[in-house]
């Protein structure tokens, strides 16, 4: 049976590089999002748009992956109910649209754990926010689980892409005017390219695994060292790259120490896990035309 997908955050990373994705899917029909279609604030708005989609899908297995969110870490700390509304309620109002009708791929987030851990969290451990986001995304794992249909939830972290305003293209940029650049040498985490990500949601929302799921390219380093990793890949001097703490750039969410996601739920459900970071970097800056032999 061919499927039918809704993609929400159509505009987004991990939106954009979903559409490509399933472009490669003669059959299947794919109706892609943003803020302009699907107002995650409007209740109504929502279960209007999804119960419309899931109208047009007869015949077809119909297939949403929410990728939309308020993902302004900073700006949710004084915005709370906003991003509650769009992180806790609408995943809640998707899910429940879709309960007995159709399948839900939730993206959620490293923001649940408090990072003070020392290795690898799994699924099953205690989420513990420090921030709003955090706990807004929280909210939305659990009210997408109290819906109760056919849904799996994605833990990710420290996505980027080789398109829209993320890390790695910041620090292309910031080596073509600077000199140096302090960046922060004491957050770890598992740098994630949103096109590894995106094929790793469509492979999950076409199997039947459910429940929830961590999903990051593996291995891990730190803010500095993948900084350090674009500018040596792109043919510039990482040592132009400097250490500095999280304390240098205070900022008003926390922000955590240790962000490393452990897939082996992931693997052990039959997905096909997503590449080592430096691998991918190094395509994503390919893509780019940024990288140098």
């Amino acid at each position: 049976m061919s499927t039918s997908w809704l993609v929400t955050g159509a505009a987004g990373q991990l939106g954009t590089d979903l559409q490509t994705v399933l472009a490669d899917r003669p059959g299947d029909s794919v109706t892609a999002v943003g803020r302009d279609r699907l107002d995650l604030t409007d209740e109504a708005g929502v279960r209007s748009v999804v119960r419309e989609w899931l109208d047009g899908s007869a015949g077809r297995r119909p297939v949403l992956v929410n990728a939309a969110a308020y993902t302004a870490v900073d700006a949710a700390e004084t915005d709370e109910a906003t991003a509650e509304l769009v992180n806790g309620a609408a995943p809640g109002w998707l899910a429940q649209e879709l309960a007995g009708r159709g399948r839900l791929v939730h993206v959620s987030t490293d923001y649940v754990f408090d990072g003070a851990a020392t290795e690898p969290y799994a699924v099953d451990d205690e989420p513990a926010p420090r921030t709003a986001y955090g706990r807004t995304k929280l909210a939305g794992e659990r009210a997408v689980a109290a819906a109760g249909g056919d849904a799996v939830v994605v833990r990710t972290a420290w996505v980027y892409a080789a398109h829209g305003s993320n890390f790695v293209r910041t620090m292309l940029r910031l080596e073509a005017e600077r000199d140096t650049v302090s960046v922060v040498a004491d957050q770890t985490g598992s740098p994630t390219w949103s096109a590894d990500l995106a094929r790793g949601l469509v492979q999950a929302a076409s199997s039947d695994v459910t429940g929830l799921l961590h999903a990051t390219n593996s291995g891990a380093t730190t803010w500095h060292g993948l900084a350090r990793a674009v500018f040596e890949l792109s043919g510039a001097d990482p040592a132009r790259v400097l250490p500095t703490s999280t304390d240098a750039f205070p900022r008003p969410a926390h922000r955590p120490a240790y962000s490393v996601l452990d897939p082996v739920g992931w693997t052990s459900a039959g997905l096909t896990a997503l590449p080592p970071w430096h691998e991918s970097l190094r395509a994503c800056l390919a893509q780019l035309g940024a990288l140098r032999p």
